[in-house]
């Protein structure tokens, strides 16, 4: 098992290959700097405007920890902090030989799908992955293993330098994604969003009914962990930039799902059943500041037709 790195302000992989950055892109930096160089306060909705417009790679991690709420606005005690949270995974129990066997085979098929992103140490990470997760299903005995955790987690490896905040935002996000209330409505979700999605596409939908689509396979999982599974990397962390940034990211994921539906329409009525399946399941590269800004269109014209309940949780 990987061990965790010692502590450190930074948060990017040292892996990732760069390039120089065009000027609005070091314009962004610059107003990201500003605010996480603050030595007394850091001004969390002042990340969350500026990550709405996508976060640079280098600071994506440390970002994310005070989006989500892993890292705390009031730096008094981030050394603190930092140490406990540190000491806290190192006593969890990493032991888990069935896991362990499971996750590394599913982070070696994810690191050979991935292999052209070049966003992963193909040495190191697979010791990261097995460590989080045996760690994450060790403390929640409800949860039992799928694969798509390998992808869950995948976007705080690549981003995270030390495997405590991996971890820790590993976490945070799992438990909002099996929240009991949400983790029971999976069905109810699904249902709600195919009736958008009949209203909003009703000759996609009915396309996808003449080929005899079984859109609960799809659907559900698209709902469910974000398109972790189905997006390619880069686009995942674009969209988790936004996500992270908004405080009902569970209620507008549904829409962004549409909003590639919308996106991909001509192209999946071009095809056939088993390639529909393959495209939805392995969804191509996309710019995802139109498809998110094409989600907020489509949330407010649901709204306009069905009341603003329904741009509530789905």
């Amino acid at each position: 098992m990987a061990s965790s790195p010692p502590l450190s302000s930074s948060s990017s992989s040292p892996s990732r290959r760069r390039t120089s950055p065009p000027l609005h892109s070091a314009l962004l930096r610059e107003d990201f700097d500003q605010v996480l160089e603050s030595e007394v306060f850091v001004d969390v909705n002042r990340l969350r405007k500026y990550a709405r417009h996508g976060i640079p790679d280098e600071i994506r991690g440390e970002v994310w920890k005070f989006l989500l709420g892993v890292e705390k606005p009031d730096r008094s005690n981030e050394l603190t902090q930092r140490r406990a949270r540190s000491e806290s995974y190192r006593e969890i129990d990493k032991e888990n030989v069935e896991t362990s066997k499971r996750v590394r085979g599913e982070v070696n098929r994810y690191l050979l799908r991935t292999k052209k992103e070049n966003m992963l140490d193909p040495h190191s990470s697979p010791a990261i992955f097995e460590a989080v997760i045996c760690a994450y299903l060790n403390c929640n005995n409800n949860i039992e293993y799928s694969p798509v955790l390998v992808q869950v987690c995948a976007p705080f490896v690549i981003t995270m330098k030390s495997e405590f905040d991996v971890y820790s935002c590993f976490e945070r996000l799992l438990n909002i994604l099996y929240e009991p209330g949400l983790d029971a409505s999976t069905n109810k979700r699904v249902a709600q969003f195919l009736s958008y999605f009949r209203t909003l596409l009703p000759e996609l939908y009915n396309y996808f009914e003449d080929e005899e689509l079984d859109v609960s396979e799809w659907a559900s999982s698209w709902l469910r962990f974000l398109l972790a599974k189905e997006l390619p990397t880069a686009n995942v962390l674009g969209l988790w930039d936004v996500y992270f940034s908004l405080p009902d990211f569970i209620d507008f994921h549904p829409f962004v799902c549409l909003a590639i539906l919308q996106h991909l329409k001509d192209s999946l009525e071009d095809l056939e059943q088993s390639e529909i399946r393959s495209m939805l399941l392995r969804l191509p590269k996309m710019n995802i500041s139109r498809i998110v800004s094409q989600a907020h269109n489509i949330r407010s014209e649901i709204q306009a037709r069905y009341g603003s309940a329904s741009g509530a949780r789905v």
